[in-house]
């Protein structure tokens, strides 16, 4: 009997010291697990609780722990781990890529005379929801070599191709900006907010557009403010992009809008002229443009339907250039 005991003591020690042991070692040896569900920046992140006490069983099995002494732990040398870094977007180089040419085709086209967009050395498009699904990699061998992309309208919409246009493009190696149509019934300030708040602040981005038209489509507001109270709104507008993006913002507009608000005003400010029946020379003289959009009717392999066709007014060294110093 008493032999007996002394094993079953000896037993129960082992026992107990097999298991402090296991977790000690436990607490030093780091985790291998990995894990890829990373939190978006606009998702909820609970916080930790810090100085919560501990649940009261815990308690209880740490006193039950101490009240035995552990025989002294080897040391073990934690494991380095090496941060995997993420795999950036495939986008190719853009000031000195190459340019492709002009292939576009044009369900309605316009004889422009000597002054054709065709002779000049940079196209693109813009594009919207309209244009469904793009295949950016053709689209780009088809002459696009920059793309607009409507981003917002007014203070609380956001177009719902945005954020894959955006991402697609850039991976096929074009020039994207973005771009906001304007409404006239929403505080210029709560549009910038709008704006800023979806579109990303990117390296290498186009200068962000502000697209000034009438609202005649909208039900909801047609609304013909002032010229003074047109161009306040629009200043209040574009500082605020300025200020957040270091860039100073490109101004598209039609030719009934300009003709009512826009000539002579912003004069340091570029300018994105619509023009689809004649040089832009004749529909707005006087006045500098950057980009020229000079066909609502496009048509590329890479679409289906129709896409607005543009240029940049210069030469291949002056867009690197204007690129160069533009961009983001």
């Amino acid at each position: 009997m008493r032999s007996t005991a002394i094993v079953a003591s000896l037993l129960a020690c082992l026992g107990i010291a097999g298991c402090t042991s296991s977790s000690g070692v436990d607490g030093l040896a780091p985790s291998l697990e990995t894990t890829s569900s990373i939190p978006r920046p606009d998702a909820a992140v609970p916080q930790a609780d810090v100085g919560t006490a501990a649940p009261a069983e815990a308690v209880v099995q740490t006193a039950q722990v101490e009240e035995v002494a552990e025989p002294a732990e080897p040391e073990v040398t934690p494991i380095a781990l090496v941060a995997v870094p993420k795999p950036a977007l495939r986008e190719a180089p853009y000031a000195g890529g190459k340019i492709h040419r002009h292939r576009f085709r044009d369900a309605k086209p316009i004889n422009f005379g000597k002054r054709s967009p065709t002779k000049l050395a940079v196209h693109g498009v813009d594009v919207s929801r309209w244009q469904r699904e793009i295949d950016w990699p053709k689209l780009r061998s088809q002459g696009a070599n920059f793309a607009y992309i409507k981003a917002t309208d007014g203070g609380d919409h956001l177009d719902p191709m945005f954020r894959k246009n955006w991402r697609a493009a850039g991976e096929a190696g074009l020039r994207r900006g973005a771009y906001h149509f304007f409404y006239w019934c929403r505080t210029a300030g709560e549009q910038a907010d709008w704006f800023i708040r979806n579109v990303p602040k990117v390296a290498g981005a186009l200068p962000p557009v502000i697209d000034v038209e009438w609202n005649g489509d909208s039900k909801n507001c047609r609304k013909r403010p002032s010229r003074a109270k047109v161009l306040e709104k629009m200043q209040v507008f574009m500082d605020r992009l300025e200020a957040h993006y270091g860039q100073r913002p490109i101004i598209y507009t039609a030719p009934d809008f300009y003709r009512d608000n826009l000539r002579g005003a912003f004069p340091d400010h570029p300018f994105w002229l619509r023009s689809v029946a004649a040089h832009p020379a004749k529909v707005y003289p006087g006045r500098k443009w950057v980009f020229w959009q000079y066909s609502g009717s496009g048509l590329s392999h890479g679409v289906q339907g129709r896409i607005d066709l543009n240029v940049f007014h210069g030469d291949e060294s002056k867009w690197r250039a204007w690129v160069g110093q533009n961009a983001g």
